[in-house]
């Protein structure tokens, strides 16, 4: 069973053509080497779109380790940039040998080297479906195939013992009444120090809080289609996840969720990006918010020139100089995470400042390290890659590493924080000087190009939309618009 979805630019099945007319072009005359970064990443990226036989779909991504095998929270993360090139990335697609293997028992040639993975594809499927406006793949999704509602049951019954009908390791994830028991390797965070003397107790605060993020998404998704049964479902599985969240894993005096020890729920004080989860997920008050906040204001903890390290500074586990993988290095799936959660709550200026200091981190070290490349992750303190097991991690890492030099960097450096191609409206937090701006940027049936010049906007698209600068409306018509503000 092979389903392509690719109708242009093919030559022969399976070979691509690496055409820039198909990806956003950025426009930034203040800081033009975050440009240059833009495109090495894009370029990058092109060398790890994969075609192997044997596949629901046989032209997929590949998150630059092997190419015998995949990783759920690499493919679901790397959705988020191939957003912008949904003609040539097939980044959603490649969700479909996870789908089609996990839930349909199809055969695949490719390893799913972790099951229990991060459970997120409702989040990712959703930001997704805002740039294609595809129905179709939803309703597939939520009414045909039942997938992402599938998944989440699938997820919440897995346990060591169980043996899968594909190739993948053992298995770590097993449901508790307040929670789930995990790994590191399995969660993603490999050798992170979370659970220090109570691993094989702990239960992880961001598992249970990636099923609260499904169940949210999976009943704004029903929302949208009317589907009242999976939404008075889904509420309610949120609704409860939620409780449970603020009841047993918030910490008020430390303005953190953290994990919590199974056979007393205590708390187990380890700061890591893992407590963001809850935010992303809309699972604190504001004023739980505002506390978590202060976690990456203070560069002692998460904030600083080089934020989101992936424990805090002030951990004795902490690594300061090159951050040894999961023990201080910077990550760009955890810190993109990041970024989007204190979105959530309207903190602005703190995720953009955040995600600048990211993308200028990953300028520096391409510019002044060699070789002159994207890492797998970086170090905590200067421009240079981390380091696994004494080890320089992996070069060309794009991978999800793509994710600061292309997502960050329209998101946040450029503004454009919000896309809805169901409302056809771009949301621009303009706040940079100078010339700067998108051109040929794509959602639904629309392409426009907005820069920003000296006192006005000048705006070009193929068809009428509504363009929001800093909260003010303005209608775009077809062709050419100047805009006043």
């Amino acid at each position: 069973m092979v389903f392509i979805f690719f109708t242009i630019n093919v030559s022969v099945y399976g070979q691509l053509k690496f055409d820039k007319n198909l990806i956003p072009q950025p426009v930034f005359e203040e800081e033009p080497g975050l440009v240059e970064l833009y495109w090495v990443a894009w370029e990058q990226a092109w060398h790890h779109v994969k075609h192997q036989k044997g596949l629901v779909q046989e032209l997929y991504m590949d998150e630059g380790l092997w190419d015998d095998t995949i990783w759920i929270w690499d493919s679901e993360f790397m959705v988020m940039f191939c957003k912008y090139a949904p003609k040539l990335f097939p980044g959603i697609q490649t969700l479909d040998n996870f789908y089609y293997t996990m839930l349909e028992d199809t055969t695949s040639s490719l390893r799913i080297q972790h099951p229990d993975n991060p459970p997120f594809f409702a989040w990712v499927e959703s930001e997704y479906y805002k740039f294609t406006n595809d129905k179709e793949h939803i309703k597939k999704l939520l009414y045909d195939k039942q997938f992402l509602q599938r998944y989440f049951h699938w997820f919440d019954n897995l346990s060591p013992e169980m043996k899968l009908n594909f190739d993948h390791v053992d298995i770590a994830l097993k449901k508790k009444e307040f929670g789930y028991n995990w790994g590191g390797i399995m969660s993603g965070m490999d050798n992170t120090p979370r659970g220090r003397g109570y691993y094989n107790e702990l239960l992880w605060v961001d598992a249970i809080s990636q099923q609260a993020l499904s169940a949210l998404y999976i009943t704004r998704l029903a929302k949208e289609f009317k589907h009242k049964e999976l939404v008075s479902e889904f509420s309610k599985r949120y609704d409860s996840l939620k409780n449970i969240i603020n009841k047993y894993y918030w910490n008020n005096s430390d303005g953190i969720y953290y994990d919590i020890k199974e056979s007393n729920l205590e708390h187990v004080k380890v700061k890591t990006p893992a407590s963001f989860w809850p935010m992303l997920a809309e699972i604190p008050s504001r004023e739980q918010a505002e506390k978590m906040l202060n976690l990456i204001r203070d560069e002692n903890l998460f904030g600083g020139q080089m934020p989101w390290v992936t424990v805090s500074r002030d951990d004795p586990d902490f690594n300061s100089v090159d951050g040894d993988y999961w023990r201080g290095a910077i990550w760009l799936p955890t810190a993109y995470m990041g970024i989007k959660a204190l979105e959530k709550y309207g903190f602005y200026e703190d995720a953009d400042k955040s995600a600048y200091n990211i993308v200028k981190h990953q300028y520096n070290t391409y510019k002044t390290y060699s070789p002159a490349t994207i890492w797998e992750c970086y170090s905590p303190s200067e421009p240079k890659p981390s380091t696994n097991k004494g080890e320089r991690v992996r070069t060309d890492f794009c991978g999800w590493s793509a994710l600061g030099p292309i997502s960050l960097f329209i998101e946040n450096i450029l503004g454009f924080h919000k896309v809805d191609a169901q409302k056809n409206i771009v949301e621009w937090r303009k706040y940079q000087k100078g010339v700067h701006g998108i051109k040929n940027l794509s959602f639904g049936d629309i392409i426009t190009d907005i820069v920003a010049k000296d006192g006005y906007v000048e705006v070009k698209s193929n068809k009428p939309y509504t363009l929001i600068i800093n909260g003010k409306k303005h209608k775009v018509n077809s062709g050419s618009n100047i805009v006043r503000n």
